[in-house]
């Protein structure tokens, strides 16, 4: 069975059409759930967010915001926006009152697996992105589908409307900024 179109379903959900919204559940969530749930196994065991719990929060936050997207491409780049707020979220809430002292750490191996095995926290690396997004918002949202995703490069470049190998590139030298940030 072919899956519905998500731009089509969008477009439906922004008119106002009846069960448009939850039929564009049903046909994201799947997908979704799969990139949380990769996401969320590179996490600490003690990591208490469960990736159904963050596909619900993250859907609820697009949901809130269906009317400015436009296309499939545009809607994982909303969902990986929003997997990485309710990440942040969560991660402040645990870390609130403790100067840092419960912030939940990545290990670059969470940033699929590209990256040396040293750590960083999940505000940590918000910042960072904001960071890279004044410099290429582009390569700020190849991390994002790969930080807070978890999609293979493969999977990645068609929604940035590039080549794998330009995604290759882009993504060796994300990493490298990365790096070189982490390492100061």
């Amino acid at each position: 069975m072919e899956s519905p179109d998500v731009t089509l379903l969008l477009d439906q959900a922004r008119a106002g059409v009846p069960e448009a919204t939850d039929r564009l559940l049903e046909a994201v969530y799947r997908e979704l759930r799969e990139m949380a749930g990769a996401k969320m196994s590179r996490e600490r065991v003690s990591h208490t967010l469960q990736p159904t719990a963050l596909v619900n929060e993250a859907f609820l936050r697009l949901v809130d915001d269906r009317g400015s997207l436009e296309n499939r491409s545009h809607f994982f780049g909303a969902a990986a926006f929003a997997m990485e707020r309710v990440l942040i979220d969560h991660a402040r809430a645990r870390s609130a009152g403790k100067r840092g002292g419960g912030a939940e750490r990545l290990t670059l191996d969470a940033l699929a697996g590209a990256i040396a095995d040293e750590g960083f926290d999940v505000l940590e690396l918000h910042e960072l992105l904001v960071e890279l997004d004044k410099e290429s918002e582009e390569l700020s949202t190849l991390v994002r589908y790969r930080a807070f995703l978890g999609m293979p490069l493969q999977d990645v470049a068609p929604l940035l409307g590039i080549s794998l190998t330009t995604a290759q590139r882009r993504w060796t030298f994300a990493r490298a900024w990365l790096h070189e940030r982490l390492s100061h």
